[in-house]
């Protein structure tokens, strides 16, 4: 009888069952990691333990992987299936010589040398028993129960107490035949996989765990007694009239006010009820993308998470995510708003630091957070912030806020010596809690302000809400980003430290664009957005069953085949499969009659659903446009389809953060797909198939209220040539509100100021606005935008804009 198989270790390894609960990173190792099954697998871990492999000896069998409790047979000899850098730690004594684990490395290269067909994978396997990152101050209990090499003693108590958060991760699959192909056999490359895997476990440890915590007093002590904190409370002293002991009473208060204090215990408690909450909200939570994260985290870089901000539930969803996905939840930038009892000191345990809403006028504060915030830098924790300051009320992105990521340049430019990655993060979800709320603010409702009473308001309404979705964007590492704006930064810098580097401000703006755009291009598609996109463009909402499918048929094949980009994710299954995934989400309601089922949104919820269209909105405003154009118009070439789609690009791109780099490619992608899919004939000229005309129309109806607001404007500026930025803006949405009310549009972006300013920017900076020289473009893109509208629509916008100005 083997070892493994006696009595003796038979009832360890049930026991052990019984105490742990394991948690694999990642979720699916076939799917996230380089390994091919056709090949054979040998495990890697870093120290020899029979707790350990018995714990893998489960996921393995799980998994389809081959167990690591037996042995590897190669030209009919035996190999085994684990690889370890070093022994077991005895309880007494010393451990064993590495020296013996090393001939494990050895035997593998000797024998792909007597096999050249042989490629065998080496798959790291570390395993964590907690994920306490230890505090700098550490205590008694972190001495027994979480040394990274502990006795079997230590093992037994941390097992014990730490079983139910056991967590296996498996790394990228290393070939041997090529290390042997590329680096020889001997005994120099054994020594040298070895010392590769040392840091590779040194690495994943920090990354799943985090930095060491530190003592908030000391802290805070250090941070005080900082060159640039010693300087601003001098000025305080200064500019206030007050002692200096006043002054760094203030700063210590401000330090307070901010500061998180991390606690791993509240995590650990959070963590449990976190996976009932998601449990009772959600029937799963899609991600995609986190792969990438981790191994930005495993190569040293600073990471920062950007997400969009849709609902409160988006501070527990990200943690809850990363933790899964073995990665250190991130300190995050919440607003002062939520800091009130008893949600603000749990929020403050789980990791967030508070930030006021401005800090115009104290330089004090200004200093203490700018301090805080590089100290987080420093020491290498992870952090997160939303840079549209706040939740969106329509479900498009905001315009960025510019404070943090200003504060994040200018902590790379005083010299983060890590490479800090900003990783912009979509969030999505088939139902959000507080948009019946929005609604109600944007309609003029003041905002409730956040308390514990708001808290079990929510909780007591809790139900299914469908699933959530978290998608990593293109990462952006700041150093690169610079390189390429600024080549000669770091000269200009280290030439004048103190002084502001002139285009600091203009290359923040930039970045904080190319954030936004990062996180449209990683949008999550859903049954609930996508029904919603298609029957908010239908006339009154309603469609029969087949033709609601068949649209969502072309749809699903617009993203698949014409993928917005990589990041982009997009459900599965076919239209007939997201209706039924609405109906039973009660997004949309289905009544019967002779003839067939019809598919509705309900009159008092439509106004809501633009909130789901708004998320994946940019996803479809070209092949809208082009819909648009080929219905509107009897005889456009190809040429002309593209010139016109290239006029509006610019104000969609500010009002939707799209990304896309060859607007004419995509024009002629969407043209090509839609003759492939029977939908156009071309000769010189492009024609709608009569019978799928309705198709057609019924896409272009998605950019019809876009269309719109781009026409007030543009009849506006043509009719009064010497208009001011604030005037537009004024007089569009005055206009706005007036189509609005005449042809029944209820979608809260058409009334919506902020995204009149936005687009007035962009105006001013395409000369559209007091340029008299670009006074021939204006009128050919007032008639495009005339021309793609209904004759009533037109009608009444070319009517309203004559009555309002008057010669």
């Amino acid at each position: 009888m083997s070892k493994k198989d006696s009595l003796w270790y038979k009832s360890l390894r049930w026991i052990q069952k019984k105490l742990v609960h394991t948690i694999v990173v990642p979720h699916e190792p076939f799917a996230d990691l380089n390994l091919d099954p056709e090949k054979p697998v040998v495990y890697v871990m870093k120290t020899e333990s029979l707790s350990d492999i018995a714990a893998l000896s489960e996921i393995t069998a799980n998994y389809g992987l081959p167990s690591p409790y037996d042995a590897l047979e190669v030209d009919n000899k035996s190999t085994p299936r684990v690889v370890c850098l070093e022994g077991a730690k005895p309880l007494f004594g010393c451990r064993e010589s590495n020296e013996f684990f090393l001939n494990s490395f050895m035997d593998l290269l000797k024998v792909h040398k007597e096999k050249p067909e042989l490629d065998i994978q080496l798959v790291p396997v570390s395993l964590y028993w907690g994920r306490t990152p230890g505090k700098e101050d550490d205590t008694m209990k972190a001495a027994v129960l979480e040394r990274q090499n502990p006795t079997w003693l230590r093992k037994c108590l941390m097992i014990l107490f730490l079983g139910r958060h056991n967590f296996v991760q498996f790394s990228d699959a290393v070939s041997i035949r090529h290390m042997a192909d590329e680096h020889g056999t001997d005994k120099r490359i054994a020594h040298k996989l070895a010392r590769v895997a040392r840091v590779h476990f040194s690495r994943q440890r920090k990354v799943m765990t985090g930095p060491v915590l530190p003592n908030r007093q000391l802290l805070f002590k250090d941070l005080i007694n900082s060159p640039s904190l010693q300087k601003a409370i001098a000025e305080e002293v200064s500019n206030k009239k007050i002692s200096e002991a006043e002054a760094k009473a203030k700063a210590m208060e401000y330090l307070d006010e901010v500061a998180a204090d991390y606690s791993d215990s509240l995590v650990r408690i959070a963590e449990r009820f976190l996976t009932w909450l998601w449990n009772k909200l959600y029937k799963g939570i899609n991600i995609k993308g986190a792969e990438q994260v981790r191994k930005l985290h495993h190569d040293g870089h600073e990471i920062i998470y950007v997400p969009c901000h849709r609902s409160h539930m988006d501070y527990l969803l990200l943690s809850y995510i990363l933790y899964y996905q073995g990665m250190v939840p991130p300190h995050i930038a919440a607003g002062i708003n939520l800091n009130f009892w008893p949600a603000g000191p749990m929020f403050r345990r789980g990791g967030a630091f508070f930030i006021r809403r401005s800090f115009r006028g104290n330089k004090l504060y200004t200093a203490v957070f700018r301090e805080y915030l590089d100290q987080l830098f420093t020491k290498g924790y992870s952090v997160e912030y939303f840079t549209e300051g706040g939740r969106s009320r329509t479900g498009r992105l905001l315009a960025p806020k510019t404070g943090m990521i200003a504060m994040t340049l200018n902590s790379v430019l005083r010299g983060v010596e890590r490479p800090v990655t900003l990783v912009p993060v979509y969030l999505g979800y088939d139902h959000v809690m507080e948009v019946a709320t929005y609604h109600k603010e944007l309609s003029g409702k003041k905002k409730k302000k956040e308390s514990v009473w708001q808290v079990f308001g929510a909780i007591r309404k809790l139900g299914n809400f469908g699933q959530g979705y978290v998608n990593f964007g293109q990462p952006i590492t700041l150093h690169n980003y610079l390189d390429e704006q600024v080549p000669d930064w770091r000269g200009e810098v280290a030439n004048d430290p103190e002084q502001k580097p002139k285009w600091l401000t203009p290359v923040v703006n930039t970045l904080a664009n190319r954030v936004m755009t990062n996180i449209n291009d990683a949008a999550a598609v859903s049954s609930v957005t996508l029904t919603s996109l298609v029957l908010l463009a239908s006339e009154q909402h309603a469609l029969e069953r087949k033709q609601l499918e068949k649209q969502l048929d072309l749809y699903l094949c617009l993203l698949k085949d014409l993928p917005y980009t990589s990041y982009t994710s997009v459900p599965e299954g076919d239209g007939k499969h997201l209706v039924q995934q609405g109906l039973e989400l009660k997004k949309i309601q289905l009544d019967s009659d002779p003839l067939g089922d019809i598919i509705s949104i309900d009159e008092s919820i439509a106004v809501a659903m633009t909130y789901y269209r708004n998320n994946i909105i940019h996803l479809f405003v070209v092949p809208s446009l082009v819909a648009s154009c080929v219905t509107q118009h009897e005889h456009l070439s190809r040429d002309e389809i593209v010139d016109t789609i290239n006029d509006f690009y610019p104000l969609l791109q500010a009002e939707l953060f799209m990304g896309i780099e060859d607007v004419e490619a995509n024009v002629n992608q969407v043209l090509d797909l839609f003759v492939a899919q029977g939908l156009l004939t071309e000769g010189n000229s492009f024609a709608p198939v009569e019978d799928k005309i309705n198709q057609l129309l019924l896409l272009a109806g998605t950019v019809s209220e876009t269309l719109q607001r781009y026409a007030i404007i543009f009849n506006l500026l043509d009719v009064c040539p010497k208009m001011e930025r604030s005037e537009l803006e004024r007089e569009s949405h005055k206009l706005a509100q007036r189509l609005g009310a005449l042809h029944g549009i209820t979608a809260p972006e058409f009334y919506d100021k902020k995204l009149y300013g936005t687009l007035s920017v962009k105006l001013k900076e395409l000369g559209y606005i007091l340029d008299s020289e670009k006074r021939d473009e204006v009128q050919r893109i007032r008639l495009r935008a005339n021309g793609l509208l209904r004759s009533s629509v037109r009608q009444t916008i070319e009517d309203s804009v004559a009555a309002e100005h008057k010669a």
